[in-house]
């Protein structure tokens, strides 16, 4: 028998608005309460009666032990530390570019040489790479505003010509058995690259190199961390990631670097005139005096001038 329902039982559901988890930097502190947490696990997993191999085993467990956030961003000597510890690796390039230009996983591995134009410092985000299932499908990027185009550094130029000359000889190495799909990044046949792997390798590298864990996406977070700590202004760090709005841009990718924030303190404290000078003894410890002109008879202001207020200007 059919009955036909009147109403939508979806909604009297009553669902708590999701909340967007926001990039934290691996500072000094995290990183030793991470290893800590890490020489437990790794402890635990030690004792117990079935044991992988050691590698294996170390970096299972330094992928599972706990983060202080689901976004972790390195610091600029961190990222230093992997780049250099990867740059003998023949997707070096790849990690570089996501990690100062911003690209997605799918945009890198998805980039062709024919989208760019190192003469100029440009690439196109034309296509990206995703994973379905067991197949790599190409398909366009991620929304209307990621299609567009990325302006390369001379660094980063560099980088993708060194990657280029070696993937040309890989190309004559394989001959006739090379496939050429025009990616920049490829297999060491010329097939096109597999994301998920892609992601593995970057955190086996970063494994390798000593450093605590993040995810291949989070060297996108890093970018804009950088651009947004070199003095870039929202406007410009939202364009670098195609975002189709920059308050996505300052809703996501806002991490602010310890010694970029220590700055901004400084700097907000200079701007308060203190009675004692920095540095001279004061009764209050530190802390600005309270000005005895309120102990004087308005006789004794006639004629005296605001030091800060120049003659003509707010009297």
């Amino acid at each position: 028998m059919e009955h036909v329902v009147t109403f939508n039982a979806a909604e009297l559901v009553k669902l708590d608005a999701g909340k967007k988890a926001k990039g934290v930097v691996w500072t000094k502190a995290r990183v030793e309460a991470f290893s800590v947490a890490y020489e437990k696990r790794l402890a635990a997993e030690r004792a117990a009666p079935v044991q992988a191999k050691k590698s294996l085993e170390r970096f299972k467990v330094w992928l599972a032990t706990p983060r202080p956030s689901p976004v972790m961003v390195w610091t600029p000597v961190q990222l230093g530390t992997f780049l250099y510890y990867a740059a003998p690796d023949r997707l070096y390039a790849l990690y570089h570019l996501i990690a100062f230009r911003g690209l997605r996983r799918g945009e890198a591995c998805g980039a062709r040489w024919i989208d760019g134009e190192l003469d100029e410092g440009l690439l196109a985000t034309a296509k990206q790479l995703t994973n379905v299932g067991r197949e790599v499908k190409e398909g366009s990027p991620k929304t209307e505003s990621s299609g567009a185009v990325v302006a390369l550094d001379k660094v980063t130029v560099a980088v993708l010509r060194a990657h280029k000359a070696r993937q040309n000889e890989e190309r004559l190495a394989w001959g006739s058995a090379w496939t050429d799909t025009g990616r920049i990044f490829t297999r060491e046949d010329g097939s096109e690259l597999t994301p998920d792997w892609v992601s593995e390798h970057f955190e086996r590298l970063a494994f390798a190199a000593g450093l605590p864990p993040i995810r291949l996406h989070d060297l996108r977070h890093g970018a804009a961390t950088l651009s947004l700590a070199a003095g870039n202004d929202m406007k410009t760090t939202s364009a670098m990631l195609r975002h189709s709005s920059v308050s996505i841009t300052a809703d996501l990718y806002t991490t602010v670097l310890p010694e970029v924030a220590r700055e901004a303190a400084e700097a907000s404290a200079v701007l308060v005139p203190r009675a004692v000078a920095v540095g001279e003894a004061s009764q209050t410890g530190g802390l600005p005096t309270v000005s005895h002109l309120g102990d004087r008879r308005p006789a004794d202001l006639a004629g005296s001038r605001n030091p800060h207020v120049q003659p003509g200007v707010g009297e």
